[in-house]
């Protein structure tokens, strides 16, 4: 939990009464109320859709660092866990790509004692960063295969321009349609290589 006063330990029950019910990591999930403004809200929000995409589950609050996990699960994600505190979206988006429940609990967090360490833009930055980092160890071609469809896509609109207007092919478009070939061929790959890292042998829990 955060050590700004925003938590209340009282919510600390809830978490651990659902780890009972077999989750492997609880988190307090805030409301709309709890978020430290306007912007701060509007920032998370996008996150948490940014998330659910990536992993392909819903994220409710990825920045929240009131959870409760079991020991043994977040020590296989230690190596990971970047300086500072962004320890809560890369665990988030591990736990989930890893097929280990996840829970939300809602909870209401009060006003923070002090003045906020976070810097809007920079860390902003930080944790898109994170998420499409989390995004290539784990689930590569959701982030490979959209960003070749978009090459794709504008080598055949700079085709069909310089067709209309020059009735000819340029390099532009064949280097444009390389390029979306050669991005999908390294996602490709690149998931090749996450599910070889993650096919684990069973082991006892």
């Amino acid at each position: 939990m955060d050590a700004d006063g925003q938590h209340d330990p009282a919510d600390v029950e809830r978490l651990l009464q659902t780890l009972g019910q077999g989750y492997d990591m609880a988190v307090g999930a805030r409301d709309w109320g709890s978020q430290a403004g306007i912007g701060r809200g509007v920032a998370n929000s996008f996150y948490n859709w940014l998330a659910t995409r990536m992993t392909g589950h819903n994220v409710a609050d990825l920045t929240s660092g009131f959870r409760a996990v079991r020991a043994g699960r977040f020590r296989e994600f230690l190596y990971l866990l970047p300086n500072g505190f962004s320890y809560p979206t890369t665990s988030t988006m591990a736990f989930f790509r890893s097929a280990y429940p996840v829970a939300y609990v809602p909870i209401k967090a009060a006003q923070r004692v002090g003045k906020s360490h976070i810097k809007p833009v920079k860390d902003g930055i930080r944790f898109l960063l994170i998420i499409f980092k989390i995004a290539t160890l784990y689930s590569p071609l959701k982030l490979f295969v959209p960003t070749s469809a978009v090459f794709f896509l504008i080598g055949c609109a700079n085709y069909a321009w310089t067709f209309v207007h020059g009735g000819r092919l340029t390099n532009g478009s064949t280097l444009l349609w390389s390029a979306a070939v050669i991005v999908f061929l390294i996602g490709l790959v690149s998931e090749q290589i996450t599910a070889l890292t993650y096919k684990r042998e069973s082991r006892n829990d």
